[in-house]
């Protein structure tokens, strides 16, 4: 049965479609426990049995997202897919060869459509060689059974090693870019070389452009996170994976370079404020900032917003008193009431939920667009993996837990498909990527050049700070 009940319960002749239940009604099948109809635990055994198709059943599509998503809990994908491989061809045998083969001609595009869900849903899964391998071993196998099937499994192979191959580009993309924005140019040692440096207004002083291209940046870097990155994250803390090369090799390396984006902006927009050297320029930064922020919260970029107030409210700018008097902040109080952290973030949830009822219901893609404020978006999915037992006493999993990560991850799968709609500028998007940024310790001395240390405390971390970065260069 699926998460819905909607398939024949595969324990006896029982179906659970064919029950009419009370309210609050709890069934067990075997190995397998629901509750209103919905799988709520079983044993690791049963759950992979309940994946794997037959000639008459094939599961249902949201428990083999939660179950390829979550699955990497208790065992490495390489052994799932032998398993339910095996499980599969296995369940055909007779003894008799001419059945065998009607079996499997029967069994074949089922089979093809559950590698199909796992490739597409799943694709670094098959970076791993001994993936592709039993990926291959199966196109033989059905390449015996059923031309049409063996044709589409040939197509999904080439689909998965174009996605494959796009994953690999933008990973070292990523790395040359890294590498670029670390080098670190003599007009970003000293505030007095700074007029060497060019800044973000002689790139681009439209906010809403600027905005367009941040909602760019972020829907690309979106696009190559891996569902399961999510899941790998607490999936390493597993002793049983400890002597498994797969999750060091490939554990979340999108997602963090999602995550160092964010730390690069905050520190792109207090570098742009800090390097001023006249006061009028840098309130005019912070203006300008903050038209940004607007116009990334009205497209419903919340993640490039909360990182332009994080760089805001860095120290280094927060503390540059005599330039904040003269910029009018009632857009930037306005914009730090919606993401403010109280209540758990009750106002940026609310906002988030507006954001996403516009999307479901989108005439155009840029209504479509939703980039939620990513590390809380992690830190969700980390307290549900945290606050609640993945297995029961009884030793079976909890299924209810991992429909409600699943529920969590295919919401974030919505987001990151939509194609952005902006035209793309390239000196903009460049300039965004690969200007080199100042450190903490960097800003904190520009800051302090800005506008002067205003007692002892301050005094002592310039002069402390002074000496440490005469003696790295």
């Amino acid at each position: 049965s699926g998460s819905s009940g909607e398939q024949p319960c595969r324990s006896g002749s029982v179906t659970a479609r064919g029950r009419v239940y009370a309210p609050a009604i709890t069934a067990s099948y075997g190995e397998m426990c629901y509750h209103d109809n919905s799988l709520v635990s079983a044993s690791l055994e049963a759950l992979i049995q309940h994946l794997v198709p037959t000639v008459d059943y094939y599961p249902d599509r949201s428990y083999v997202f939660t179950f390829l998503l979550s699955s990497r809990l208790f065992l490495h994908p390489y052994e799932l897919m032998t398993r339910v491989c095996h499980l599969c061809v296995e369940q055909q045998r007779s003894g008799d060869a001419l059945l065998d083969k009607i079996r499997l001609r029967e069994v074949a595009p089922k089979l093809v459509q559950l590698l199909t869900e796992w490739t597409e849903t799943f694709p670094y899964d098959f970076r791993d060689e001994r993936m592709m391998r039993c990926l291959k071993d199966m196109t033989h196998l059905v390449a015996r059974g059923d031309e049409f099937s063996w044709r589409a499994m040939q197509q999904m192979s080439q689909r998965l090693i174009k996605r494959l191959s796009a994953l690999g580009q933008y990973e070292e993309a990523v790395a040359a870019l890294s590498a670029v924005a670390l080098e670190r140019p003599a007009a970003l040692k000293s505030k007095q070389a700074s007029g060497q440096r060019s800044d973000i207004l002689s790139v681009c002083d439209d906010a809403f452009v600027l905005a367009q291209q941040l909602t760019h940046i972020e829907l690309d870097r979106l696009s190559f996170i891996g569902p399961e990155e999510f899941i790998q994250t607490f999936a390493m803390k597993d002793p049983l994976e400890n002597h498994k090369g797969f999750f060091r090799k490939r554990k979340t390396s999108n997602l963090e370079a999602y995550v160092n984006w964010f730390n690069r902006l905050s520190y792109l927009v207090a570098t742009e404020i800090c390097l001023p050297v006249k006061k009028k320029h840098r309130a005019r930064m912070i203006e300008f900032f903050i038209d940004v922020a607007q116009e990334c919260f009205n497209i419903g970029n919340f993640n490039s917003l909360m990182a332009i107030i994080t760089g805001m409210n860095m120290s280094p700018v927060a503390r540059l008193k005599k330039t904040w008097n003269k910029v009018n902040t009632d857009k930037f109080e306005i914009l730090e009431h919606q993401m403010d952290p109280s209540s758990n973030f009750s106002n940026y949830r609310t906002a988030l939920r507006g954001a996403t009822q516009r999307s479901e219901t989108a005439h155009s893609s840029q209504e479509k667009i939703v980039i939620p404020f990513f590390s809380l978006l992690i830190k969700d999915i980390y307290f549900l993996n945290e606050g609640c037992a993945t297995r029961l006493p009884n030793g079976h999993i909890n299924f209810e837990k991992l429909w409600e990560l699943a529920k969590q991850v295919s919401e974030f799968l919505v987001w990151r498909q939509v194609i952005c709609p902006f035209e793309r500028d390239r000196r903009i998007l460049q300039y965004l990527v690969t200007t080199p940024v100042f450190t903490e310790d960097e800003l904190h001395l520009a800051s302090y050049d800005s506008e002067g240390p205003e007692n002892n405390l301050e005094k002592d971390s310039r002069r402390s700070l002074r000496s440490s970065l005469l003696h790295r260069e």
